[in-house]
């Protein structure tokens, strides 16, 4: 499919986690900033991990293996060891849920 498809309801993500979600058959994990959530591929792009198990603050994401820390907003990677960008992908809020479109991804 393409388009927004349904990921989440908004009532169920909570600030300072990471909620992992399958959409479309890409795995994603959703972060919760106030009102705004950010949509990025779940997997380190250093060491292949999910990035949904590590620990959130503000924005930022990071891989409990190596402590890579990523933009949630842009997927762009904040310190060594990883060198490249994770894919981020849009997302929008309707009625409390929550929506993002993997067939847009976006790589910084």
């Amino acid at each position: 499919m393409t388009g927004p498809q349904f990921a989440a309801p908004l009532d169920v993500l909570v600030e300072g986690t990471a909620t992992a979600v399958t959409v479309d058959g890409v795995d994603v994990a959703l972060v919760r900033e106030g009102d705004a959530v950010y949509a990025i591929r779940d997997e380190c792009s250093h060491a292949a991990i999910p990035l949904s198990e590590g620990e959130v603050e503000g924005c930022e994401i990071e891989c409990w293996l190596h402590g890579s820390r990523f933009d949630a907003r842009t997927g762009k990677p904040l310190n060594l060891p990883a060198t490249e960008a994770v894919p981020t992908y849009p997302t929008t809020i309707t009625d409390g849920r929550v929506l993002v479109d993997v067939s847009a991804p976006t790589r910084s």
